[in-house]
């Protein structure tokens, strides 16, 4: 949520997460993490929801999507948020055109180098759907490749629609990495 009742409502109730697409940008939100004490996910986006696909622009998509997410811990930290509680999250399709996604994703390397937890989300995303030619509804084998692809990446956080099939796909590549650094 962007709201920052809500985040305090949820954090009442035992949520373990903020997660919010507008990086806590909202009147209100940088207090409301701040004192729920949870962990959270501030993401990159060009835009608002309603319009960030229309135009997006970048010239160097990793590199401003990087200073974006540190320029926002650095307001968490001032707010008083502790480096340790945030994540970062590049934003897959949010005021992104196929082509950004793309290079952002070559980028993960990049991002994770930033020094915090890196969540990426793009289970059945459009993206997918571009590439393969494919409906949401099956996208599976496309998401489980970007999972893998982020996780060898890298990317600590996974976030996804196909859990059970994510979660093996996962366990290969930490079984494969962890193999590779034991021989």
């Amino acid at each position: 949520t962007s709201n920052p009742r809500l985040m305090r409502e949820a954090a009442a109730l035992g949520a373990g997460l903020i997660n919010d697409v507008r990086s806590l940008r909202r009147e209100g939100a940088l207090e409301a993490a701040r004192d729920s004490g949870l962990a959270v996910c501030i993401m990159h986006m060009q835009g608002e929801p309603g319009t960030m696909q229309h135009t997006p622009c970048y010239t160097d998509v990793t590199a401003e999507v990087s200073d974006y997410l540190l320029a926002r811990v650095s307001d968490c930290e001032r707010a008083g948020i502790a480096r340790d509680r945030l994540v970062i999250d590049p934003g897959f399709g949010f005021g992104k055109t196929l082509e950004h996604n793309l290079e952002l994703f070559r980028g993960l390397r990049a991002l994770g180098g930033l020094g915090f937890p890196v969540l990426v989300g793009v289970s059945r995303k459009s993206m997918i759907g571009q590439v393969t030619g494919r409906p949401v509804h099956r996208r599976l084998a496309g998401g489980l490749a970007l999972a893998t692809l982020a996780a060898d990446a890298g990317v600590r956080i996974v976030r996804t629609h196909d859990v059970a099939a994510s979660c093996d796909a996962l366990k290969m590549v930490v079984a494969i990495n962890e193999r590779a650094t034991t021989v």
